[in-house]
Formats: structure tokens, C-alpha cells, sequence
């Protein structure tokens, strides 16, 4: 019969699941107030637009990120769902579930069920750290399977090396592979492993650690190695360097606003407040006395813990040098001229380093001590006093997040177009750009409104040239549009047919074009059904369907020049033109 476990112990795992249930029930909060941002709907599109095994969708370069099982899940729930946020919701807090348990798991092996084990694991589950990579589906696909590989690789290795089975190896190296096709951040893994099992073994004076991590459990690393040693060159030929040279004149002004007005307020539950310019993401604001406090917080532990543990010094070094390899990252591949210090206070670039976080926290309390305390202080209630201002800090900044960054203009956007386009099925849309304020040009062509709303079942199609020109507006609905007179196609020579086109003809117009995508309004009489191709003086012909009978048809070409080029395709086609002209689409005028 198994003992019973002494009391303070005993409700270390009732309170440890409670907490998580707890922080799942907020998280779940925080993604149900959200909706899809930017990158997803880059995601969706690309999703719904190539077949889900394609190398199109899976290999495709994103910004310098190489995630083809991201592409995968985003194109099958696209199929399942397309712009339905409940099922990206629980997938959100599935994962977030896992990453919690995982780490659960890791703490219980280095500490048991010490009561100590809770402050790690409350940290990870309430710290606003890892706030806004949850919240947003994009970056949560990167974020929550490397936060679930690096606590269940560590926990494998921990096992590793105390039993020696290779189902550890095994389970350790499968985690690793899935975590790196969702982010290619995910080369870390076998390396925080390591130097997580280096410090462990520490804890418990291993004479040899070094020597000890690499013999015991060289079943894991050796089968990474391989696995990176495939990878590797994988990615470099799919993905384009995304180091951009930048970052160097940035990178002590980007490392203070990732550190002292971005990670640090969090360790105290804060920012408290966020910042934001619609339509870019939401970004940490701590108020000044939040940071000093920070930094005086942060100077007093380290300063108090090692001097109370043997080899604390090596815990939190490592756990420095891995947030601050975050700061390096996005320096060297996110900055670019024009980019702002507040990219680092977005937090999402390191929020994995809240679990490394914990689980350093961990090692500490398993070293041994210098001496025996000495003090009057009851630490268990200090403990569980600061824990709960913590908890409560955290949740602060958990809902002013949630009230900042529920401000987008997307979700009215996109049930605006789902109902407009349904609407207006009779007739092919023109392609253009969606709402600025949904998505910027620098995304192009993944801002065009075929990619972003081409997921959605009941619409028209989108072509290159329509016979009634509509557009969609800001704020996603569908109206009347028009030519503008930029340049004009001036009426014929032939008094009873305007400009006949019986074989290849080129139309003069009244002034040049620039290289850009114009829109031209044909205005016919075609003798029959059939097909006619139209480009510019330079630049692709379209093929473009004509009626028979007196109409019009609006045409997308892209090009330059001085004419109009018009050819008939089907035998026995004839048409005369009238006046017409070339432009840009804007809404009719009332």
C-alpha cells in the first residue's frame, strides 16, 4: 500500500490542477473576446487557396518563418470552419492545456509535490508574458508548440537519464520534430534540454555533469542531431535569410524596451496597461514606478537567492542568456528601416522564455542550500501572499489586453463582406486590395481581397474583368463603382459603329500611362457570343467574355503605354466600341 503523501504535499496537485483549470477559464475568456488579426488571415487565404499537401502552402516562405504544419492546421480548419472563430478558440486553449500539463509534468519531476512546485507553475499560467502570442491565432501556432516541446523535451531528458528506456528518446524526439515544423525557433529545444539536464544533474551533485547529460542521454540528442541536420538545409533553401543588417544601430534601445519596459513589469504581473495603432498589434505601456519596481525586485532575488542555493548563479545565467538570445533573434530579423522601439514591448518574440522561466525557478528549489534559514519570516504565507498579488496583478493586465486588442476593425469587416458578397453573386468582382485597416500593402499579394475572402463559401467569383463594376468598401460591404477619366478612349471614326474590331486593333488614347493596374471600360456591340484578349501598349492581354448585343465590361490589365489593344479570339467575332476610358475603380458618385 502506498503511503500518504505528508500533508503540506497533499494538496500540492488539487491546487496545482485548480490553477490551471482557473487560468484555462480566462484563457479561454481572452481568445473568445479576440478574433482573426493580419497574419491569419494571410493564413487563411494561402490555406484555402492551395491544396492542403502542396508545397505552395506548406514550404511557403512567411516573412522568414519555415512552418508548413501551421499552414497545414490553418488550411484544414479553413476547410472545416472558414472565418468561424470557434474552432481556432479551442484549439487555442487545447494547446494551452498541453503546454501547462507538460510543464506540470517537468516541475513535478525535479521537485515532486513540494509546495514549492506552485510558484513556478503559477507564474507560467498567469504571467502576461505570454498574453499576446496567445491571443493572436498566428502567432499562438508558433508560440504555444514550443512552449509544449521545451517543458516535455526537459521532462523526457530528466527521465532519460534516471531510467535509461528509450521511450523517452523516443517521445522526446517526436515532440521536437512536431514543435519545429510549427516554428523554426524550435531548433532550440534539444539545446535548453541539455543545458537544463547539465543544471539538474548540478542539483544533485553530480560530480560530472556534462559528462553525465551527454552518456545518459545521448539517445535523445543523437537522433536531434539528425533531425537538424535534415532541417537545416531544408530551411535555408526554402526560406530567404531573414536577417536584415538593421538591427545594429537598434540594438541597445530595442534591448531596453524588451527588457526593462517589456519582460521585466511582467514578472510583477504587469504591464497593467497596453498601447496600440490600429491596425498593428498592442504593445506593453508599464507606468515608470512599475519598471523601477521591476528592477528592484529583480536585483533583490537574484541578490538573496544566490546566496541561499548552491549553483543559482548558473540557473539564472542561463536563463538570462536565453531571453536575451530572444532580444538578439528579433533584432537581427525583425528590424528594418522605419521599424519602432515598441516591437519589443509586443512581448511575442520571447514569450516562450516564461517557461524557460519556470522551469529555472524549479532547478533553484532543488539545489541544495548554503545553510540551514535562519528567520523569523513565515516564507509560506509570504509565499502565498505575493503569489496572489501576482495572480491578481496578472489579471489586470489581462483585461485591459483583452479591452485594447478586441478594438479591431476585422471581425465587422469580414461579416460585413460574408453578407454583402452573398448578395451579389450575379457578377465577377474585380480583385483589389482589402481595407487598410484590415491589412497594410507591405502584405501584397496576400491583401487582395480574392486571398482573403476567397475562403468564404457563398460568394462571386473574382475575375479580371466583370460586366458590372462593383467594389467592396472600408468597411467590407459591396457598392457600385466607377471609371475614373484618366485617360479616354475617344469615339470612332465609323458614324454607325464607333471603332469596328473585326481582327487585331489598338485603340489611341488621349494621353499616356504609367506602369500600374488599370481598369479599362469597353463600351460594345459584339455581332455574337465569344471571347476577345485586352492589353496595354506593354503588359499581359486578358481574355475577357463579351456578349452579343449592346454592353459594357470592365477589364483589369496591368501595363503601360499609349493605346488600348483589342483582339478577337472566337471565329466570326465582330464589335463596334463606343468611347470609353481607363482608370481606377472608385465608388460611384451619388
Amino acid at each position: 500500500m502506498t503511503p500518504p503523501m505528508p500533508r503540506p504535499t497533499r494538496y500540492v496537485l488539487p491546487t496545482a490542477l485548480a490553477s490551471i483549470a482557473i487560468a484555462l477559464g480566462v484563457r479561454t475568456w481572452v481568445a473568445s473576446a479576440n478574433y482573426f488579426y493580419w497574419d491569419d488571415l494571410i493564413l487563411i487565404g494561402r490555406g484555402a487557396r492551395f491544396p492542403l499537401f502542396s508545397s505552395e502552402l506548406l514550404l511557403y516562405d512567411h516573412d522568414g518563418h519555415f512552418m508548413p504544419a501551421a499552414f497545414f492546421l490553418t488550411g484544414l480548419v479553413t476547410r472545416i470552419a472558414p472565418y468561424q472563430w470557434a474552432l481556432p478558440v479551442t484549439l487555442l486553449v487545447l494547446g494551452q492545456a498541453l503546454a501547462s500539463l507538460a510543464l506540470l509534468r517537468t516541475l513535478r519531476l525535479v521537485l515532486g509535490w513540494r509546495p514549492a512546485l506552485l510558484i513556478p507553475l503559477l507564474g507560467y499560467l498567469f504571467i502576461p508574458l505570454t498574453l499576446p502570442a496567445f491571443a493572436w491565432w498566428a502567432a499562438a501556432l508558433n508560440a504555444l508548440p514550443l512552449q509544449i516541446a521545451l517543458a516535455w523535451v526537459c521532462g523526457d531528458a530528466i527521465q532519460l537519464v534516471r531510467t535509461g528506456r528509450r521511450r523517452y528518446a523516443v517521445s522526446g524526439t517526436a515532440v521536437f520534430v512536431v514543435a519545429l515544423l510549427f516554428f523554426e525557433k524550435s531548433a532550440v529545444v534539444p539545446f535548453v534540454a541539455f543545458a537544463f539536464i547539465f543544471l539538474y544533474l548540478r542539483t544533485q551533485s553530480d560530480a560530472a555533469p556534462i559528462r553525465t547529460a551527454v552518456k545518459k542521454a545521448k539517445a535523445l540528442w543523437i537522433p536531434s542531431a539528425v533531425v537538424l541536420a535534415i532541417w537545416i538545409p531544408v530551411y535555408l533553401l526554402t526560406v530567404e535569410s531573414p536577417v536584415t543588417g538593421n538591427g545594429r544601430s537598434m540594438s541597445t534601445a530595442l534591448l531596453h524596451h524588451g527588457t526593462s519596459l517589456g519582460m521585466l513589469p511582467t514578472l510583477l504581473g504587469g504591464p497593467w496597461q497596453w498601447e496600440r495603432w490600429i491596425p498593428g498589434p498592442a504593445w506593453a505601456d508599464p507606468p515608470m514606478f512599475l519598471v523601477v519596481a521591476a528592477w528592484v525586485m529583480l536585483l533583490t532575488a537574484i541578490a538573496v537567492t544566490v546566496r541561499s542555493r548552491h549553483g543559482a548563479v548558473w540557473i539564472w545565467i542561463c536563463a538570462a542568456a536565453y531571453f536575451l538570445a530572444s532580444v538578439v533573434a528579433m533584432t537581427a530579423t525583425r528590424t528594418a528601416e522605419g521599424t519602432t522601439y515598441e516591437l519589443a514591448q509586443t512581448l511575442r518574440y520571447f514569450t516562450d522564455s516564461a517557461t524557460v522561466f519556470a522551469l529555472a525557478i524549479a532547478l533553484y528549489f532543488a539545489a541544495p542550500r548554503r545553510a540551514a534559514p535562519r528567520t523569523t519570516v513565515p516564507v509560506a504565507s509570504l509565499a502565498v501572499g505575493l503569489s496572489v498579488l501576482f495572480v491578481a496583478s496578472s489579471l489586470v493586465s489581462t483585461f485591459s489586453f483583452v479591452a485594447l486588442w478586441r478594438e479591431s476593425p476585422t471581425r465587422d469587416y469580414l461579416q460585413n463582406a460574408r453578407a454583402s458578397l452573398a448578395q451579389n453573386t450575379d457578377a465577377p468582382l474585380l480583385d483589389q486590395p482589402v481595407s487598410i485597416w484590415v491589412l497594410l500593402p507591405v502584405t501584397y499579394p496576400n491583401n487582395m481581397a480574392s486571398s482573403v475572402l476567397g475562403p468564404l463559401p457563398d460568394r462571386p467569383e473574382f475575375s479580371s474583368s466583370t460586366p458590372i463594376l462593383r467594389l467592396i468598401n472600408d468597411s467590407g460591404n459591396v457598392i457600385d463603382g466607377e471609371v475614373t477619366f484618366t485617360r479616354r478612349i475617344p469615339e470612332g471614326t465609323d458614324p454607325q459603329c464607333g471603332t469596328r474590331v473585326d481582327g487585331p486593333t489598338e485603340l489611341t488614347l488621349d494621353g499616356p500611362l504609367a506602369v500600374w493596374d488599370w481598369t479599362v471600360q469597353l463600351n460594345y456591340l459584339a455581332s455574337t457570343d465569344g471571347i476577345i484578349d485586352v492589353s496595354l501598349t506593354t503588359g499581359d492581354a486578358v481574355s475577357v467574355p463579351v456578349k452579343a448585343g449592346l454592353h459594357s465590361v470592365f477589364v483589369q490589365v496591368v501595363g503601360d503605354g499609349q493605346s488600348v489593344k483589342v483582339t478577337p479570339r472566337t471565329p466570326g467575332l465582330s464589335l463596334c466600341l463606343a468611347a470609353g476610358q481607363v482608370g481606377v475603380v472608385v465608388p460611384t458618385q451619388p
